[in-house]
């Protein structure tokens, strides 16, 4: 079944079948790739009858079209849940069944002879991987090097979570995690280094100067889609192995589009996702001043109301969302009332401080976990900068069980079970690229943890090597790590990354 697999990869590297029958060897011929192309060819068939097709009698042109079609009908996603590496081989070519590839075809209209199969052939490339590397019999090591001798583990798969082979649980054996938010695209416009300054008021506040009416060339813009505090922490926990679902909202437009489609690409549930016509996806301007960045905030104005999942979720995570968003809180709070097994983790956005605690006192009330910086627990509680056991008992006084307070570049502090640690940052290996999105991938570090049932205690020593890990990149997302590498950094972490008890 070599040659198969071959066709549907359009792999003509001269070892490719050579290398399929060893690893067959070491699997104990027990036919793998049989198995394989037999899942393939059923899972095809299944769609191919939901589609109204003769899978005996039907070809490639006719069942892309079909594909495309269920995108406009909204029945794509439940229909293609479980195709990801499937492609079938039809005479007039190969199609590809993978949702991200229907979508983005459907949505660019692409020509059948124009059509993509990116996605579906990355996915089958890892599945081939990923059935040799679990078998019992075969050498992890062995496996790697055949398939990377043969093309099945090419550069531009290198990070994608797609090649993360032990990120391939079943869904439904993983912790089930909901994240609420906003979601957007971050226009990065990174300045010269000569071009502003930083002025420190009286009061301490840093400000950004730029000549005022003037025309400053600036060094190069990056546009980064689906971001947001929420969607970092999806994406953040999807990588990590946690089943994660995202309740945010878009309009009907290309950015729109392309950020549901990132969502499925990271294995985000989008079922919950709203999507407003007539309206735009929100859309924001970073100023990228050497390593930190200035942002210029546009939340559109949907109309937002919490949708329920079917199934209970054993955490929430709710972060930035937009100023009319108070009827979705009122309706969250009546749902943890009545779901009290749910635990809420809570890591307050823009209009939530300026809400305040009369406000919003039920949510913090139902609140298991709240993460925020020093600053903002001074706001919250109203008590003074030196003492963080002062601000972590004025959080722990509104109700929530478990309280972290992120200080910079002074590490974090976390207090729970009548303790309160400290936690260095993970030392930087270059200097930071961009801090956007550090304290989303902290944050949501430590719920992956917890939903894993891992303590707290490992769970505060995880999170600063993913915000380690991000400010490496451009963005909030592109550094975020696998749990596997996750776990190399901490293995290598020097002796005094540790927790420490806090005396003062």
């Amino acid at each position: 079944m070599a040659h198969v697999l071959k066709q549907l990869l359009g792999n003509d590297h001269p070892l490719f079948t050579q290398n399929i029958m060893q690893l067959e060897r070491a699997a104990g011929d027990v036919g793998v790739d049989v198995r394989l192309i037999a899942d393939i060819t059923e899972k095809a068939h299944v769609v191919l009858r939901e589609l109204g097709l003769d899978p005996a009698d039907s070809h490639g042109k006719e069942v892309y079209w079909a594909l495309a079609s269920s995108v406009k009908t909204s029945k794509a996603e439940n229909l293609l849940k479980d195709t990801d590496y499937i492609l079938l081989d039809f005479d007039d070519g190969v199609v590809s069944f993978n949702l991200l590839d229907v979508i983005e075809n459907a949505h660019h209209e692409l020509s059948y002879e124009d059509r993509t199969v990116a996605h579906g052939l990355r996915r089958l490339r890892a599945e081939i991987i990923r059935r040799y590397a679990e078998h019992d019999r075969t050498d992890n090591e062995l496996v790697h090097k055949l398939a990377e001798e043969i093309g099945l583990k090419p550069s531009h798969d290198e990070g994608h979570p797609a090649m993360d082979t032990e990120q391939h649980d079943e869904q439904t054996t993983k912790p089930r995690v909901l994240a609420i938010g906003d979601i957007f695209t971050d226009a990065f416009i990174k300045l010269r280094d000569d071009s502003a300054r930083i002025d420190v008021d009286e009061d301490g506040t840093k400000r950004m100067s730029l000549p005022y009416g003037a025309k400053l060339a600036y060094d190069h813009e990056d546009t980064v889609r689906s971001v947001g505090p929420s969607p970092n922490a999806s994406v953040s926990m999807s990588r990590l192995g946690i089943k994660v679902d995202l309740e945010a909202w878009v309009g009907d437009d290309q950015p729109g589009k392309e950020a549901l489609e990132h969502l499925i690409d990271e294995r985000v549930g989008t079922d919950l996702m709203v999507t407003q016509p007539n309206i735009k996806t929100s859309y924001w301007y970073v100023l990228w001043y050497k390593a930190d960045r200035t942002m210029l905030v546009k939340s559109e104005d949907y109309d937002y109301h919490f949708v329920a999942p079917e199934e209970e979720p054993q955490w929430i995570y709710l972060s930035y969302i937009g100023e009319n968003s108070w009827p979705l809180h009122e309706e969250l709070i009546s749902y943890l009332q009545e779901h009290p097994n749910v635990k809420l983790v809570f890591q307050p956005g823009t209009y939530h401080f300026q809400w305040g605690i009369d406000k919003l006192r039920e949510l913090y009330k139902h609140s298991y976990l709240v993460v925020m910086n020093r600053e903002e627990a001074m706001s919250v509680t109203g008590k003074g900068y030196d003492s963080i056991r002062d601000l972590a008992n004025g959080l722990h006084d509104l109700g929530p069980h478990v309280v972290v307070i992120t200080d910079g570049p002074n590490g974090s502090y976390a207090s729970y079970d009548f303790k309160l640690v400290t936690i260095p940052n993970y030392p930087d290996p270059a200097p930071p690229l961009d801090r956007t999105g550090a304290g989303d991938a902290f944050a949501s570090t430590i719920v992956a943890a917890l939903a894993m049932g891992e303590t707290m205690d490992t769970a505060l020593t995880w999170a600063p090597i993913n915000s380690m890990s991000v400010v490496q990149e451009l963005g909030a997302q592109k550094g975020l790590l696998s749990l596997d590498k996750l776990k190399k950094y901490l293995a290598s972490a020097p002796e005094d990354y540790k927790l420490t008890d806090v005396t003062e």
